[in-house]
């Protein structure tokens, strides 16, 4: 064990981002990269406190975002890996599993990888975030039956749109919401170091990549149709320009020559 933590590093690049809210977290092991993830996290967190009246309890809501300068933790596989993001003192931490497997379709057998557990470890202790939490302490919220970010195996994950993934919560009846957006991550099957493999764009993304793209390629087709029209109406024009008019009435034949 020692030896695997020894030839293991991890690194929180997030300096490189030009995204504020945007982090950049890198595992290696044996010197080669195996985990990449880059994302903006918030998680929305009901908690209860006391009202004026000091019998009734009344919900507030912690809005907690994933800050730069994070300790970071990870560990790969050739079928699990792990990242674990930690801030503010480790009052809170985020621990991400992804995992890999092969399904057998009508074309043969075919791998993916998807994120398949969420956990959210939070201190309601905290004063930045939590104004007087009635039973303040850590609480853990869990995802269930979770199956997000589903990649082809050998792509990375991209997906700038939001993306939100619901948490039970160890405190009674609550609900936290993490939100996940600005997201390229791939935890397997890095060829070149610090380098993501080929995206696998999220639905999201390509649905509104082809509602800013339709508008345009409609535009184009009108366009040529209009060009199209005019140059055959040109055409015709100048043909039967430049036809003899036959008389109908035998009459007129007196006034040609």
């Amino acid at each position: 064990m020692a030896q695997i933590m020894a030839e293991q590093e991890v690194e929180n690049l997030s300096g490189l981002s030009t995204n504020p809210e945007k982090d950049i977290f890198v595992v290696r092991e044996n010197g080669t990269t195996c985990l990449m993830a880059e994302f903006a996290a918030k998680f929305i967190v009901p908690y209860d406190v006391w009202a004026s009246n000091y019998v009734d309890l009344i919900t507030e809501q912690a809005d907690i975002a994933l800050t730069r300068g994070a300790e970071v933790k990870g560990r790969c596989g050739s079928s699990e890996s792990e990242l674990q993001v930690f801030w503010v003192d480790r009052a809170y931490a985020l621990k991400m599993l992804f995992v890999k497997e092969s399904h057998n379709t009508s074309k043969g057998p075919e791998a993916t990888w998807r994120l398949s557990k969420v956990q959210f470890v939070y201190d309601s202790t905290e004063k930045t975030h939590f104004k007087d939490a009635v039973s303040a302490g850590k609480h853990t919220a869990n995802s269930h039956h979770l199956s997000a970010l589903v990649t082809p195996a050998g792509k990375s994950y991209e997906c700038q749109a939001q993306q939100t993934i619901s948490l039970a919560s160890s405190d009674p009846q609550k609900t936290v919401t993490m939100i996940l957006s600005a997201v390229h991550i791939q935890p397997f099957d890095i060829i070149s170091d610090f380098v993501f493999s080929e995206e696998h764009k999220c639905p999201v993304d390509e649905r509104e990549q082809l509602e800013e793209t339709l508008p345009l390629i409609l535009g184009l087709i009108l366009g040529l149709v209009i060009v199209v029209t005019l140059v055959i109406y040109h055409i015709h024009h100048k043909m039967t320009a430049n036809q003899v008019q036959i008389p109908r009435d035998r009459s007129e034949y007196k006034h040609m020559g």
